[in-house]
This record gives structure tokens, sequence and C-alpha cells, in this order.
């Protein structure tokens, strides 16, 4: 027989942060050089192209693997370039199911021309590689390690930044069958780190209006935060951004896209940013807001196939 006060009392939802289950989609990106980014994420970050749909003189086309839809790469070539002293994007996280995917994925990025590696390092919850794209993008790859290892301190999931030797890495986890496997080992992305004029403002932005939970606030110039307890989804520093304000128009990032399981997510989202005073648009099917620097976030209910993300 079932406690009906306990079955209630189970399903009730807290409001005011985002479903335990949301996650991150894929992120869209303004470049100048669609075949020539095409070529380089295709080749480096073992991508392929699923599909594109022309929208007026925009080309937009979305790039995954298998049918997780990874990045959608828009066609405007008018648009100044990336500024790194701007609010935007600091990388977008290609997240990785285990070291042997990583590590396949490191080594095609390596071998690309116009490769530009900025460096690896552990992070205690995970192991990371950073890159530079062609148009001043910055990309992450990564595998997380298992949660009952992160060490949790204060309230917090704790992070630090440790090198992490790259030749090392390939030489104990590379496989043939990883590298030959390419773009049909899964990947999804992980977690979007932003730039941002304010951690103050950014914190009631997407921790109060948004409802990301703060997971490590102690980390020097930056702010992390997540949904259901992982280590961030969402990550806002001002290491070369402080005191930024609005984004001018330019090539880099172009939405923040995030997946919530039903529509009373996007309800209860709705109420967070009316009582923010955030004007924002509402489909039904998605949520679309600004944070204070212009940067455009898009909350969607679950299953965001290529369609849904070529119709944002």
């Amino acid at each position: 027989m079932t406690d009906n006060t306990t079955a209630t009392a189970s399903a009730v939802v807290d409001e005011r942060i985002i479903n335990p289950a949301a996650h991150m989609d894929a992120v869209t990106l303004r470049v100048g050089d669609l075949a020539g980014m095409t070529d380089y994420y295709t080749n480096a970050f073992a991508l392929e192209p699923l599909e594109e749909r022309a929208r007026g003189r925009e080309v937009h086309r979305v790039l995954g693997r298998g049918t997780v839809p990874m990045v959608r790469l828009v066609d405007t070539p008018d648009l100044p370039a990336v500024d790194r002293r701007q609010a935007g994007l600091f990388h977008t996280a290609f997240l990785f199911e285990d070291q042997a995917s990583l590590a396949a994925t490191v080594l095609a990025a390596a071998r690309t021309p116009g490769n530009r590696f900025v460096g690896s390092s552990d992070h205690l919850v995970s192991e990371a590689f950073y890159f530079t794209d062609p148009e001043g993008n910055g990309v992450e790859l990564y595998t997380d390690r298992p949660r009952e290892q992160w060490v949790r301190e204060r309230g917090q999931i704790m992070m630090t930044t440790v090198w992490l030797d790259p030749q090392a890495y390939l030489r104990d986890h590379l496989t043939q069958d990883s590298v030959d496997a390419g773009p049909t080992l899964a990947g999804t992305v992980g977690h979007v780190h932003l730039q941002v004029g304010d951690l103050e403002r950014a914190k009631k932005f997407y921790v109060d209006g948004i409802g990301f939970e703060a997971t490590l606030h102690e980390y020097s110039g930056a702010l992390f935060a997540s949904a259901g307890g992982y280590h961030h989804h969402v990550a806002m520093n001002v290491w070369n951004s402080y005191g930024a304000g609005p984004r001018a128009a330019t090539l880099g990032l172009g939405d923040v896209a995030v997946s919530v399981p039903d529509r009373t997510d996007l309800d209860a989202l709705v109420g967070r940013l009316r009582s923010a005073k955030l004007p924002f648009s509402d489909n039904g099917r998605s949520v679309v807001v600004n944070d204070p620097w212009d940067t455009r976030v898009t909350v969607s209910v679950a299953g965001a196939d290529v369609e849904e993300v070529l119709a944002r």
C-alpha cells in the first residue's frame, strides 16, 4: 500500500532551482568561414555534419556525433572577429564517455592543420585538454572522474588546475579501436564556460534566474554552477573580461542551449524570470532570455533533435 503523504512530498518540486535532469545542448557559433570551420570541427573533434538549412542570407549547419547535435555553425561572414576581452564564450566543453574516446579525439585535434593546443589539466573532477579554433573560440575536450572521487568541502565541489601530461595521457589511454571509431563514439556538450563582466550579476542571472545551483565560488575570478549535483554545467569568469559591458555583434557565441525534461520546468523558469523582471520570449517548447551581457540563452524541452536546433 502506498503512503500518499510520502508520495506527495517526494513529488514536490523546488521551483527556485532548475530540474536536476537539466543538461546542456548544442552551442551556436557565428562563423566567418563556414567551410573552413566545418572542416576544422569535423577533422579536429571527429564531428560529422548532420544537417543544414538556409535562413535568408545565413546558412545554419549542425555538427555532432551519431544523432546528438553538438554545435551549430551559422555563416555570418560580415561580422567582426571575436574579441577575447569581451563578454561571451570562454570555451565550449565536449564531454566523452571514457579516456580512450577522449584520447582519440585529442590525437585527431593534434593532427589537424591549424591546430592551436592551449593546454591540459587535471581538475580533480575531470581530465581536460584545451584548444582554440581558427576563429578564436575556445574548446575543451574532457572526461569526468567518477562522482564518488569528487572532493566536497564547505558545501562546494572542489576543482583545481594541475598540469596533465598530454603525451603520457595518450600513451596510457589511446587505443586503435577508439581511433578507428571516430565520430561513432558518443559525445555531448558537457558544459559551457562564459566570459562575463561581473560575477555577482552573473550569479543573479544564471543561479537566481535560470536556476542553476552554485557548486564552487572560491575559485579566483570564477563561479561554477550546475543542475543535479554535477560539478558544473555553466561557468562564468572575469579573467579577461572584468567590467565588460553588453556584447557587440561579432563572430563567436550565438546561443547557449539548456535542455529540461518537460513544460512544467519551463513554467517554473518563467516564474523565476518574471520575479527577476527579466524580459523573455516563450514559444511553448522553449524560453529565450538574454543575460546581462546580451548572450542569448535558450532553455528547451528535452529531446532537442537536429530540426529543433536548426529552428532556434
